[in-house]
């Protein structure tokens, strides 16, 4: 039987982006704050997650062979180190090399642990607002930002009565509404470029999900403000689908895919859609009891 473990790391290193190729202003231009020299720090956060078959002793891996092979492969050397110097793969003087991305640094790590270890995904926390996943494809790996709005909204559909719409939203179809701190992930998938070791501009990134779904969406009562929800029901689905057609065309513009959108409306409910199948409009789906995922 097939089964999935993870393990945690954590290890803290500065690093800085700036490449010899480019001027001053050039870097600046691209990389804004993170030129400064000497370079800043992050306290990371790695999750590395393995696959096996379960042993005798009902173990895919023994848990204490796996922590040394992390330790001496990866957190020994990077902890407490500036990145650019530590490995041959971010050392940019090197041709060959690329910048310690968030995304890079996953994506080294699972090459240098590939070797002793199964492994089907390293996790990467560069931030609690930023992450990045790589599953051994070559220069292809996932980003992802979490932001928050906050917004108000009612769960009912006009042609039914309160007493109906409360059968069926609960004390969620209230006239008045209520609302919520929303959480949001927003994940995308690209081609790391083996220099800037980015699947897009971070910045790019950030800007295309303010502009297009925290300013409109924040501090607004949903039904009311976002003309998309005078139609829909705005459930937490059903936002998420929005959200997801809102961001698709964005995020091709910076140069890379929408992979998934994760909206967690309160610590016991979320609703997650992947971007990359064609699905139907949240209008023509038909109407029942809305689920969502347990957090």
């Amino acid at each position: 039987m097939k089964c999935t473990i993870n393990r945690r790391a954590q290890f803290s290193a500065s690093h800085r982006y700036w490449l010899p190729e480019l001027s001053d202003a050039e870097n600046q231009a691209q990389f804004g704050l993170c030129t400064r020299a000497p370079g800043h720090g992050h306290n990371y956060e790695l999750f590395v997650s393995m696959e096996g078959d379960l042993d005798e002793y009902g173990m895919v891996l023994n848990l204490s062979d796996v922590k040394k092979v992390i330790k001496r492969e990866v957190t020994s050397q990077l902890d407490f180190s500036y990145l650019n110097d530590v490995w041959p793969e971010f050392q940019i003087d090197r041709p060959e090399a690329g910048l310690s991305t968030t995304e890079n640094i996953a994506r080294v790590i699972w090459q240098r642990l590939a070797p002793h270890l199964p492994i089907t995904n390293v996790q990467l926390f560069e931030t609690s607002t930023l992450w990045a996943d790589y599953q051994g494809n070559a220069m292809e790996a996932y980003l992802t930002i979490s932001t928050h709005f906050s917004a108000a909204h009612r769960l009912a559909l006009p042609h039914l009565t309160l007493e109906q719409n409360s059968e069926t939203y609960g004390l969620c179809a209230r006239v008045n509404g209520h609302g919520h701190n929303y959480h949001l992930e927003v994940t995308i998938k690209g081609e790391m470029d083996p220099r800037t070791g980015m699947i897009a501009d971070l910045v790019e990134f950030q800007n295309a999900v303010n502009t297009h779904v925290v300013k409109p969406f924040d501090h607004t009562f949903l039904n009311k403000d976002i003309p998309y929800f005078a139609e829909v029901v705005p459930t937490a689905e059903n936002i998420a689908v929005h959200i997801r057609d809102l961001l698709r065309e964005p995020i091709k513009e910076i140069g890379a895919s929408l992979h998934k959108v994760k909206l967690i409306e309160s610590p016991n409910n979320s609703a997650e859609v992947y971007c990359e199948e064609v699905m139907e409009p949240a209008a023509t789906q038909s109407v029942g009891t809305p689920e969502l995922a347990a957090v």
